[in-house]
């Protein structure tokens, strides 16, 4: 079963001066190998002018290639990403439980308390303008022993063809939010929707953050069906999965419950009954 400190007891943390470097792989290959044959095209017209329909297809094969590896939540084409939890010895037998989009005054208070009573710890994935109207939340997630990661500051819906400056306003913008509310540096950053472009992993590591997505995820955000959800996140469990709800934005179930409540019992139990425990992304790092 796993260590769990008691609701108002805070959790070791790192503050908000402390820094942590991120053992990144190499630069991103597809930006790349993007400059590179961008130049390789351009090279290519100047040298044979009529060439230039085939420079403009070779450009719009490029883009084509990394807009989709961007649509994509899970790939890790455009950099390093968290699609399940790192091989060592605390994650053996280890998930993780990811929540996003809050935190929600109604209903993210409902999923600490349940989760006090399973005796289960999670990592909150916040967006920075729902925590500077809602801190108290904020500091009870953390308060309450779970982990608060960076989820944008406003989690637009154009955040994947956001150019880099921008894109590091943006970032950067929750990580000074939740640091200064939570006491405690963000060490990871879930981009809106899973959503991003190859911009983004160059920002992530002037930040000192590291990406992380998802092994599996229940469309409860719009999906009633609470069964459903759970199948969803159920069918293959396995260890090193990293799960995906949200008390942001939840759908309501058919009981009339915000779904990550009506669902969150079935999860615990199941994952137990698989003698997995969960911890946080920071407890498996």
């Amino acid at each position: 079963m796993n260590e769990f400190f008691p609701p108002g007891r805070h959790t070791p943390k790192a503050t908000v001066a402390d820094t942590r470097r991120w053992p990144y792989s190499p630069y991103p290959l597809m930006l790349t190998a993007t400059y590179v044959w961008h130049v390789a095209m351009l090279a290519a017209v100047i040298a044979k002018p009529s060439a230039w329909p085939w420079w403009l297809a070779g450009i719009m094969i490029n883009h084509a290639i990394f807009t989709i590896a961007g649509l994509w939540p899970r790939s890790t084409l455009l950099g390093p990403n968290w699609t399940r939890l790192p091989v060592n010895d605390r994650t053996a037998d280890a998930i993780a439980l990811t929540i996003d989009d809050g935190p929600d005054p109604i209903v993210t208070p409902q999923v600490l308390d349940l989760l006090d009573a399973h005796r289960v710890r999670a990592t909150f994935f916040c967006i920075g303008a729902n925590a500077q109207r809602y801190p108290a939340v904020v500091r009870e997630i953390v308060a309450r022993g779970h982990a608060v990661e960076n989820h944008s500051q406003v989690h637009v819906h154009t955040f994947s063809v956001t150019l880099p400056g921008a894109l590091q306003r943006e970032i950067d913008a929750a990580q000074h939010t939740l640091a200064e509310l939570s006491g405690e540096r963000p060490m990871f950053f879930r981009a809106p929707a899973g959503l991003r472009n190859l911009f983004l992993e160059p920002v992530l590591r002037k930040l000192d953050l590291r990406l992380a997505a998802w092994t599996r995820r229940g469309f409860d955000t719009r999906e009633r069906n609470a069964d459903v959800v759970a199948r969803r996140l159920l069918t293959g469990l396995a260890p090193r999965d990293i799960l995906l709800l949200h008390d942001g934005n939840a759908a309501i179930a058919d009981t009339g419950a915000p779904m990550v409540i009506a669902v969150l019992p079935a999860i615990i139990e199941a994952a137990r009954a698989q003698g997995l425990r969960f911890v946080t992304l920071r407890e498996a790092a």
